[in-house]
């Protein structure tokens, strides 16, 4: 496993941006190598407070995940700005998930132009920003996975400037959302983002995406169950026990990884591997 620490100036946010890449380019744990092909590429986004650094204090495990699936883990800098474009500054932080960054690591390193080898996923703020940019870049991305989605649109119009549960006030949504009055007709809204893309013919992504029932995200990311439901998009859902923490988080990147198709080493056991049967049903 290789552990790459990037930066690089982005024309989509005009200022030097760090991203951390882990490759699985040390003989796939001693076998024999193979053929050499492009590598598949999971775009993980850190949560709230995060940052790509943060996300590699689960290193040892995404390294098991890279080297198991011979897949390539990219983790940018998001800031706190839920990976939605900024207009009014011209940060365009959706862009730079979606276009650049793709586009700039598949120079980079040997990893696969194709669509359906293209994963973005992402944990709680990132979470939403896998379903959010995954949806509207589907033309990119094959496969999505939220994994505890931080879908807070609903609560944005009555917010205040007290701070709420993780910190965050009225001012600072507006900042990053815009008009928090009209944020619901806008594609920040995970309905009107999938509504566009259904509308626009773009291709529809492999959706998975999870939430515990002890954290306060649950009851969104089951209204947008039932959303998608009712304009018939296909995805997985799933709830279970567990709140909003890596105890719940990586058991479910396991498992929405394993329904996608990789190039997994079947003879060596996942020893991070969770049982989800029983309590995770897809319909509720």
């Amino acid at each position: 496993m290789a552990l790459i620490q990037a930066e690089y100036f982005s024309t989509c946010l005009k200022r030097p941006v760090h991203f951390n890449a882990i490759l699985p380019v040390d003989g796939m744990l001693g076998l024999p190598p193979g053929p050499l092909k492009p590598l598949k590429t999971l775009y993980m986004l850190h949560g709230y407070t995060g940052s790509s650094t943060g996300m590699l204090s689960q290193e040892a495990e995404l390294g098991q995940i890279a080297l198991l699936n011979n897949l390539a883990i990219i983790m940018p800098d998001g800031e706190n700005h839920f990976y939605v474009d900024d207009l009014r500054r011209n940060d365009m932080y959706s862009e730079m998930i979606g276009h650049e960054l793709v586009e700039l690591t598949r120079h980079m390193f040997p990893l696969s132009d194709k669509r359906e080898d293209t994963i973005l996923g992402g944990i709680s703020m990132g979470g939403y920003g896998a379903l959010r940019n995954g949806m509207k870049y589907s033309d990119v991305f094959g496969h999505i996975i939220g994994l505890s989605p931080a879908n807070v649109i609903d609560q944005l119009p009555s917010s205040t400037e007290t701070p709420n549960e993780v910190g965050a006030t009225r001012s600072y949504f507006t900042s990053v959302f815009g008009d928090l009055d009209t944020v619901h007709e806008r594609d920040a809204d995970l309905e009107v983002c999938a509504k566009e893309m259904l509308a626009s013919r773009r291709p529809i992504p492999d959706i998975y995406f999870a939430c515990g029932w002890n954290d306060m995200l649950c009851v969104f990311n089951r209204k947008f169950h039932g959303f998608l439901k009712t304009i018939g998009v296909n995805h997985i859902y799933r709830e279970g026990p567990g709140t909003h923490d890596s105890l719940f988080f990586m058991p479910h990147l396991h498992e929405a990884l394993a329904r996608i198709d990789l190039d997994r080493l079947p003879e060596l056991p996942n020893p991070f591997l969770v049982d989800m049967s029983g309590g995770t049903p897809d319909d509720i």
